[in-house]
């Protein structure tokens, strides 16, 4: 691996983060007049869209390795989509957000159950350190709703939870096929997949409505390919962790935006896992210059 692949991953993930704050933001606009399973469509839709010039200019970057795991990948992302919105839609954006990183968690935990990657005893401290701070997170929620679940946080775990096994099999698929090729395959697998779900919610829209949609589906076409080419650069479990960026941008814009103002408990979370995080990024060294760590060749 070139010596400047782990620095651009996380350039990467840098620009990952800030569009999905901008992504929450249209999710919150959207929300009184899109269903999220509509949403999620459309997104789909108007990603295929999107990378159509780039297919019908190079219709060799469709061969791929993998055919099953692509209709898996299509439902989680589906899955994923429709939860993060549900939740969007209910619950304040930055609580959303920060929930959402307990998916760098379960990265790691799959990467090392289902891809070999042997861990470092200061990544099993972050690991459990960084539950701690998705628990501190979720209970104040769950007390709101005295003592029952909250819907809208559930949905944001579950979001979690497919997103980290979206990003497991990226890992996976990636040692095979280029990062275009598995966006195209998403994206055209995806759209049919979501055309029913959608065609029973569906409502007619306006204009500025269209427009919006439009461009959630660019960024995120744009979120998917970024994603996956930092995730073929480095170990699935240092860059996910790099997702933390996204709760100062999205904080700041739903404050701006929507008068939302984080909680203690959900900055008190939020530094855990970044705590997490350095104690995963001051492995990164030591981990790639020891034989035997990280993925199967």
């Amino acid at each position: 691996m070139p010596d400047n692949q782990p620095l651009t991953s996380v350039s990467l993930m840098v620009l990952v983060a800030l569009i999905n704050a901008i992504d929450a933001c249209i999710v919150r606009v959207l929300s009184p007049d899109v269903h999220p399973f509509v949403m999620g469509f459309t997104r789909t839709l108007f990603g295929a869209l999107a990378v159509l010039p780039m297919i019908l200019r190079s219709p060799a970057l469709l061969r791929s390795h993998w055919r099953g795991l692509h209709v898996l990948r299509a439902i989680l992302k589906l899955g994923s989509l429709v939860a993060l919105f549900g939740a969007l839609a209910g619950a304040p954006l930055a609580t959303v957000t920060a929930i959402g990183f307990a998916a760098p968690m379960f990265v790691m935990v799959g990467a090392w159950m289902f891809l070999a990657e042997r861990p470092h005893p200061l990544r099993l401290w972050a690991v459990a350190l960084g539950f701690v701070g998705i628990i501190v997170i979720l209970r104040p929620g769950i007390a709101a709703h005295q003592g029952g679940p909250n819907t809208f946080l559930l949905l944001a775990l579950a979001s979690a939870v497919m997103t980290a096994a979206i990003q497991l099999l990226l890992k996976v698929m990636g040692r095979h096929d280029g990062a275009t090729t598995l966006v195209a395959w998403n994206l055209i697998v995806t759209v049919p997949i979501a055309a029913i779900p959608a065609a029973v919610f569906w409502s007619p829209v306006s204009g500025e409505v269209w427009a919006l949609l439009a461009l959630q589906g660019a960024i995120g076409a744009a979120n998917q390919s970024l994603v996956t080419q930092a995730l073929q650069m480095a170990d699935a479990s240092l860059i996910a962790p790099l997702d933390f960026l996204r709760l100062p941008l999205v904080a700041t814009l739903a404050y701006v935006f929507f008068g939302e103002v984080i909680g203690a408990a959900v900055w008190g979370g939020a530094v855990l896992i970044l705590a997490a995080t350095v104690l995963i990024g001051a492995t990164a060294r030591s981990a790639t210059s020891r034989p035997g760590i990280g993925p199967p060749a």
